[in-house]
């Protein structure tokens, strides 16, 4: 587990960089709560890595610090592991560009702030996702509408 969400349930899990069928897996930090998934897939909906994108392109100093958070995200995986299949790939479309702020959030959570510096502007963009309470019933799994799903599961 990679971080706690403030209800105090593990919003990022830590993957190992090879499934155990041996494929690779470049997504070292996975986002796993419902409630958060969904706040960041309002975020890309929205068009916020499109904009991130175009301003990567046009701003050295954040280019600079995107492309050190990719570093760090190779560096992390590679304590994990290495995996020569996938040597030099992060996740999230970094270093040039923006193509998962689920990967890039769950990258600050992990990292901890000023780490990386998109995942830590689209954390701040979202409302506090557990204020309304835990997406985990007391002793149990997320269920219904709170369960995960799909890539973002």
């Amino acid at each position: 587990m990679a971080h706690r969400c403030p209800c105090g349930h593990p919003d990022v899990l830590t993957t190992e960089p090879r499934l155990p069928d041996g494929t690779p897996f470049p997504t070292t930090y996975y986002a796993t709560c419902p409630k958060l998934t969904g706040a960041i897939s309002t975020l890309e909906s929205q068009g916020l890595m499109r904009e991130m994108t175009e301003r990567l392109a046009g701003d050295a100093d954040l280019a600079a610090s995107y492309r050190a958070a990719h570093e760090d995200y190779l560096a992390r995986r590679a304590a994990l592991g290495e995996v020569p299949e996938i040597a030099g790939v992060s996740a999230g479309g970094m270093p040039d560009r923006v193509k998962c702020l689920h990967v890039l959030v769950a990258h600050s959570l992990a990292a901890g702030p000023g780490v990386n510096p998109l995942g830590d502007e689209a954390l701040a963009a979202l409302d506090p996702w557990w204020a309304n309470g835990s997406c985990v019933p007391d002793g149990g799994a997320p269920t219904g509408a709170d369960a995960p799903t799909g890539a973002d599961g």
